[in-house]
């Protein structure tokens, strides 16, 4: 098994605590569990979206839980006995859970079961004073840059 020792990384770069701790956990996890088999895509500069493949599973089965950067999606199955007698049982028929790290400010936008597949959207919303601003040299006016786009306000 490969280590990476992040401590020389931890001593000079401060507050990134969060991001080695789960570096070094995802390298920890060894339960290889790859169920339900899932996509992640970029749909646009602040949006993504989630697609779990979790074919007969009912939307009343899954439960989605959205916590300070944590996205849980659990899906458990009631017991159900077939009319007939199983002969191969291929169709995964067993409850899971899901965890997603989120980054800071990305919140789930919705979610939709269609077609055997769960579909979570997110958006990343920057808070106003979190977004970038200029200051000019020996001035009194603030300039802040939204999209690339300037405007000016009185500080």
């Amino acid at each position: 098994m490969n280590r990476i020792d992040f401590s020389p990384y931890r001593r000079t770069m401060v507050g990134f605590d969060r991001l080695f701790d789960m570096i070094e956990n995802q390298a920890r996890a060894t339960s290889g569990d790859k169920y339900p088999p899932f996509n992640i895509e970029r749909r646009g500069q602040d949006a993504y979206r989630i697609t779990l493949a979790v074919a007969g599973f009912k939307p009343a089965d899954i439960d989605i839980t959205a916590q300070a950067n944590l996205l849980v999606v659990k899906g458990n199955k009631p017991e159900e006995t077939p009319e007939g007698e199983l002969l191969h049982v291929g169709i995964a028929q067993r409850g899971f859970e899901r965890r997603f790290e989120l980054a800071d400010y990305v919140r789930v936008d919705g979610a939709d079961l269609a077609d055997g597949l769960l579909v979570i959207d997110l958006v990343r919303e920057v808070p106003e004073a979190m977004k970038p601003k200029k200051v000019a040299i020996g001035g009194s006016k603030l300039t802040v840059i939204e999209n690339g786009e300037e405007s000016s306000a009185a500080a």
